[in-house]
């Protein structure tokens, strides 16, 4: 019984932990988009969330910990909503075109916020910005997304080219959310039309770079991104 008790209070308190952390990330960016990035501090975040400061403070060293919760956060929604069109399409240009659509629907509903706090996000310094290290889990989350879209569709390209499509993806995609971010037609429809008009560029592209008179290129382009990266 002592056994059973104990097993219980073990998988409770992880669960209410959960339930705490996810409360004070909602609150986050309920402020974030009320009173934007700056105004908002970690104490207003705890007094909203019904915590104390140090409570949050245990959970999230500063508000840019916070934000990187929530960059986790949108990469699992994320993969979540891209799930269907992976399992049932084989193609390339439907994998990345469901992709591309499923990343701006589980990033509307923080149109608003993602404003806000843009000017942050892109300071070269920032732990916001896509590039930093803090930002390395969740760029490398949304980049393996995008080698399932290369790696489970029937492409045929250059295995040096297609082991670097996928960070190349998400450079396009990182492309289409800054669109989104100043995209001020109704429902964002403006950047799902950049999207369904690009992706069959893209796809001819990429399709091409196989061809004799484009595989000089493509090395050439496989070798600007790891002299780069280097």
């Amino acid at each position: 019984m002592l056994a059973a008790y104990c097993g219980c209070v073990t998988e409770t308190r992880p669960a209410k932990s959960e339930q705490t952390r996810a409360l004070i990330v909602q609150t986050a960016l309920r402020l974030f988009r009320e009173r934007g990035y700056e105004a908002t501090t970690m104490r207003g975040i705890a007094k909203e969330a019904g915590v104390s400061v140090g409570n949050a403070y245990y959970y999230f060293g500063s508000k840019e910990e916070l934000i990187q919760a929530y960059y986790d956060e949108l990469q699992d929604d994320h993969l979540a909503a891209c799930r269907a069109v992976l399992e049932r399409e084989r193609d390339f240009a439907p994998r990345l075109l469901g992709v591309l659509k499923a990343r701006v629907d589980t990033m509307v509903p923080y149109h608003q916020f993602a404003g806000k706090f843009f000017k942050f996000a892109a300071e070269p310094d920032s732990p916001l910005n896509p590039f930093s290290a803090e930002s390395g889990p969740a760029r490398a989350a949304a980049i393996a997304i995008y080698r399932e879209v290369v790696d489970g569709s029937t492409l045929r390209i250059d295995q040096d080219f297609r082991e670097e499509l996928p960070e190349l993806l998400w450079l396009y995609s990182m492309g289409l959310v800054l669109y989104w971010v100043h995209d001020s037609s109704p429902g964002c429809r403006k950047t799902y039309l950049l999207i369904e008009r690009t992706v069959p560029l893209v796809n001819k592209m990429v399709t091409m770079s196989r061809l004799p008179g484009f595989k000089s290129v493509t090395r050439e382009l496989v070798n600007v991104i790891r002299d780069v990266r280097a």
